[in-house]
Parts: structure tokens; C-alpha cells; sequence
């Protein structure tokens, strides 16, 4: 009988030794449009150089939420005994959304680095695979980790925005996978409004590329979005270069890469500062972690993306600026819990705290910022914040957690300066027009009540003569009405909580900044 006993006790630790072991981190075109975004851009650089340092560094990385599509993957707030040292803090940290048309393989490759840097082991791996298989679905088992419902392994498209984490040596990285289809755009501006970089993913096989590129295809989309939201910093990832109609062509590469380069300069972006290219095989795991091999590659000699992604530079924020969390979500566990991105200032537990417009002054119980209990954090940090003094019920997503020193301006009507780029058929932009508002993790249904003065095209100074309407490529100075009480900043004071988008039926008609702001 002992032995027996002794057998099943050596078991048991031969087996949580094997676990241990698999979960280990190795660390291891259009000239219209271009000449509107273009312009806004120059704009929304010429008045940020006059920014004052608290607004520079509280900078415009990042915030999110479609009412109807909370952010995937839940976590749930785990109750530690005791928060741990803020170890993580030390590691600087930063949102990756990845984004593009539909079918590059966006979630294919977050599977792929979840499963590269060992935070998916071996054995979750082969369930997936043969849950794959028995779809006929062979190529999609990677995408599994990151789309973790039936309806989106069903139909192999990604629906809500998958969330998740990795490690390299010096950074600490959370992954906000958007969807792809043009049906789910909202939940695509939800996932980039919250991001500090963007992975633009494009497949090099025969006519995925063309179909994503395409007026109406959701390269172009994507790319205008991020770059509105505050993305400013894109990794170009050239994907299934492996597929037989590519074959790790170099004439394939250069010819996506020389289409490319002009219609990201037209939106926005500095191609040589702010955008890198690099082929990969999301599927195989090619160029991702490590470099390639010449035999696969000869022509390609750059980093891989997680080289890549490493050494990214972005803008210090300030710890010390206001604090403002706009809310993406919310739920109850052992208490009030709400999630989002500290867009600027710190938090700690024990803080007393507002959540506009309610108005209701709140303290901080908890926080937890990945899996873990933390004692406090900083600004680019996603939390979850276990809070009393509200009921979860009396919270909706677009709320602002913020300091009760300097609170969040709470308004039902803006002034805003509007880059018109692509209005429905027979639409008219004037007085009246109604069309549904996105800005940071606000969806709200807004009216033009007023056309204020059209901007001069070549000198972008207010003409004198009175504007009745307006047509598409024009940029122009308004008054717009919320239905509800919103909570938003002055571009100049705070850009991550001023640009904004505007969308009708499905597509994005306007891009714009918050100049002023009405009670």
C-alpha cells in the first residue's frame, strides 16, 4: 500500500513539473481623399507643435466601444491576497492592434506570437488543430487562440476585438486583434483607439491583396482610421508569402510595398519615420520570432517582427497630467469592476476618484493590470479597477474614470474642425445631417446644427462667405449635438480625448478634431 502511495505522489509531480515546463516564456486613390487627410493631418501636426508638454506627453496613443459589442475576452478579476511589487511597471508596455481586410490573417499571426513567446503550450495547440481539421479548416487552428467563440471559429472572421499578452526582454506588449470585415468597423475603431502602434497585415496571395487594396476594400479603411485614431507608428507585415501563388517573391514584395508607400503618405503617415516593412508567414511562424533563413529568403536581410517590435519608439506620457481612464467595459465581480486605457496621469489603490457625467465619486479597491494584482500604474496601462461607490448597473461604456481635482469636461454640444472624405450618394453635409460619432470609447448618435465657415483649401483660414453645404474633400469649422451628455477634451488640450470620426451606414464620411467646447 505505501507504495502505491509513493507511486501516485512521484506522479503527480512528474506531471505538474511537465505543466510548469509548457508554460515557460522563451523570450526569446485617390487624390481627393489623399489631399483631405493630408491636409488634416498638417493641421493636427502644426497645432500639436504649439501643444504645451503636458499635452505632448500625454499623447495621442490610444482609448473605445461599440455599445452592442463589449471587448472580447472578459478577463475576470482575480482576487490576489496581497498586490504584488509593481515589477512590471519597470518593462515599458504597449498596445498592439493588429489591423486589415479581411483574411490576412490577423489572428493567425496573434496565435502564432502567443504560441512563439510560450504563453500557449504544445497541447493546446494539437486541440486545436484537430478541432480544425474536423471543419476542414486546416490553416485556421492558430487563429483559435485569439478567436475564442463558435461564431468566429465558424466562420473563420473575427467579431470583437481578441485581447492578449506577451513578453519580450524589454517590453511588455497586449494584443488587441480587430476584426477584419467591413461589417464590424465599429469594433475595429474600438480595438485602435486603444493601441500605441498598429500591425497592418496584408496578404501577398494573388488578389487577397488587390480585393484588400481596392476602393471599398478594408486596407484603405483601416489605415485612415488608425491613423485619425492616434496610431502613429505602423509595422507593415507582408503575410502569406509562403502560399504557391507567392512563394517568397521578391516581385510580389516590391510590387505590394510600391503601392503601398504613396497611399500611406497620403493618410497621414511619415514613411521613412513611421512605417516599417517586413514579409512573414503567419501560419509557419516565418520571420517572426527569428530571422529567416537565407534558403527561404535570399533578397531579405531586415529584422523580424519581434525585433521589430521591440525597438518601436513612441512618445513618453506623463504620470503626473490629470488622470483620465475612459471605460470600455464594465462587470461585477466581488464588486464593481470597470476595464479600460489610463490615457494620461496614475492610479493607486486607495484613490478616490469620479466617473463622469454622473458625477459620482468612487474609490479604488483594486487593481489588476494583466493577470495580476498591482498597487498602482501609469499612464498606456490597461486595468481592470475594482471601485465602490457605484452600482455597475449606472455605468455605461464612454464613461470617464478621472481625478476630482481636474475632472473631465462633460458637454452635449462641440465646436469642431471636420475633414469631409467620402459623403454616401446623394448625400448633402449640411445643417441637419445626422450621422453616428466615435471618439474615444464614446458611440454616440450626433447632428450638424450648424456649418460655422469652410476652410480655405491652400491657406486653411475661414473664408468670409457664408457656407450653406458642403461636398465631399472639404474641410470645415462646426457646431455638432450629441443626443446624450459626453465627456471629451479640446484636441489642444488632450488629442487622444479630441479627434474623432464620423460614420454613416457603415463607412466613415468625416475625420475631425474637437476645437471648442459647449456646456
Amino acid at each position: 500500500m505505501d507504495n502505491i502511495e509513493e507511486d501516485i505522489r512521484a506522479l503527480q509531480l512528474d506531471s505538474s513539473g511537465e505543466d510548469s515546463n509548457m508554460v515557460t516564456n522563451e523570450n526569446g486613390g485617390e487624390h481627393q481623399e489623399s489631399i483631405a487627410l493630408d491636409k488634416l493631418e498638417e493641421d493636427l501636426r502644426n497645432e500639436s507643435q504649439t501643444d504645451s508638454h503636458m499635452e505632448e506627453d500625454a499623447n495621442p496613443h490610444t482609448g473605445h466601444s461599440d455599445p452592442q459589442a463589449a471587448i472580447a475576452v472578459k478577463e475576470q478579476a482575480t482576487s490576489a491576497p496581497e498586490p504584488v511589487d509593481d515589477e512590471k511597471n519597470k518593462k515599458r508596455h504597449l498596445n498592439v492592434v493588429f489591423i486589415g481586410h479581411v483574411d490576412a490573417g490577423k489572428s493567425t499571426i496573434g496565435g502564432q506570437i502567443l504560441y512563439l513567446s510560450g504563453q500557449v503550450d504544445e497541447r493546446t495547440i494539437q486541440k486545436y488543430e484537430k478541432e480544425a481539421k474536423d471543419k476542414s479548416r486546416e490553416s485556421w487552428y492558430m487563429a483559435y487562440i485569439m478567436d475564442t467563440n463558435e461564431e468566429e471559429r465558424a466562420k473563420g472572421k473575427t467579431v470583437e476585438v481578441g485581447r492578449a499578452h506577451f513578453e519580450t526582454e524589454t517590453t511588455r506588449f497586449t494584443i488587441l486583434d480587430a476584426p477584419g470585415h467591413k461589417s464590424y468597423v465599429p469594433n475595429m475603431i474600438m480595438g485602435a483607439s486603444q493601441a500605441d502602434i498598429g500591425v497592418l497585415v496584408i496578404s501577398a496571395r494573388k488578389g487577397e491583396f488587390e480585393t484588400g487594396y481596392e476602393r471599398g476594400g478594408q486596407t484603405r479603411e483601416h489605415v485612415q482610421l488608425a491613423k485619425t485614431l492616434g496610431v502613429t507608428k505602423l509595422l507593415v507585415v507582408v503575410n502569406k508569402m509562403d502560399d504557391p501563388t507567392v512563394n517568397w517573391s521578391k516581385e510580389r514584395y516590391n510590387e505590394i510595398e510600391s503601392k503601398m508607400v504613396p497611399f500611406l503618405k497620403s493618410s497621414g503617415y511619415n514613411v521613412k519615420k513611421d512605417i516599417q516593412f517586413l514579409p512573414i508567414s503567419g501560419l509557419f511562424g516565418t520571420n517572426m520570432q527569428t530571422r529567416m533563413d537565407k534558403k527561404v529568403c535570399p533578397w531579405f536581410s531586415g529584422q523580424c517582427l519581434f525585433e521589430a517590435l521591440d525597438v518601436i519608439e513612441v512618445p513618453l506620457r506623463d504620470p503626473t497630467a490629470p488622470f483620465r481612464m475612459p471605460i470600455i467595459d464594465k462587470f461585477k465581480d466581488m464588486g464593481t469592476v470597470v476595464m479600460g486605457k489610463v490615457e494620461s496621469g496614475s492610479i493607486r489603490e486607495g484613490n478616490n476618484l469620479l466617473i463622469m457625467p454622473n458625477k459620482v465619486q468612487v474609490k479604488v479597491l483594486a487593481l489588476f493590470m494583466d493577470e495580476d494584482r498591482v498597487r498602482s500604474a501609469g499612464p498606456g496601462e490597461n486595468l481592470r479597477v475594482r471601485v465602490s461607490g457605484i452600482e455597475e448597473e449606472d455605468i455605461l461604456s464612454g464613461f470617464v474614470l478621472c481625478s476630482i481635482e481636474k475632472p473631465i469636461p462633460v458637454v452635449h454640444e462641440f465646436i469642431a474642425q471636420l475633414q469631409i472624405l467620402e459623403l454616401l450618394e446623394n448625400a448633402i453635409f449640411t445643417a441637419g445631417y445626422k450621422a453616428i460619432l466615435h471618439i474615444h470609447s464614446v458611440v454616440e448618435e450626433c447632428e450638424i446644427i450648424e456649418l460655422m465657415h469652410q476652410l480655405d483649401p491652400k491657406t486653411r483660414k475661414p473664408m468670409k462667405k457664408k457656407v450653406l453645404f458642403v461636398k465631399n474633400g472639404a474641410a470645415v469649422i462646426c457646431r455638432i449635438q450629441v443626443t446624450n451628455m459626453i465627456c471629451i477634451e479640446k484636441f489642444t488640450d488632450f488629442q487622444q480625448l479630441g479627434r474623432f470620426t464620423l460614420r454613416s451606414e457603415g463607412k466613415t464620411v468625416a475625420i475631425g478634431k474637437v476645437t471648442d467646447l459647449r456646456a
